[in-house]
């Protein structure tokens, strides 16, 4: 990973972020330091998960939405 002055950045930033958008990395530094990263950003793009994917695996019961006992509910606020 190439390394490369704040002043560097600052005379011409569209050639390194060309670079960058070429792939490249680089560490920026001022007085010797390393202060920051400039990377390409990974793709985003997350393939959706299907609906349902999970269907007929397990079943809900029917009573997941009544209040837990008070000893659990007790544990839980540190009771």
């Amino acid at each position: 990973m190439q390394r490369v002055t704040v002043d560097d950045i600052k005379q011409n930033p569209l050639k390194y972020l060309n670079q960058v958008e070429a792939g490249e990395s680089f560490v920026i530094v001022q007085a010797d330091k390393a202060i920051a990263e400039l990377k390409p950003i990974t793709s985003t793009n997350k393939q959706l998960r299907p609906f349902g994917l999970c269907a007929g695996e397990f079943t809900v019961p029917d009573n997941f939405d009544e209040l837990l006992p008070e000893e659990i509910v007790n544990v839980f606020e540190g009771r």
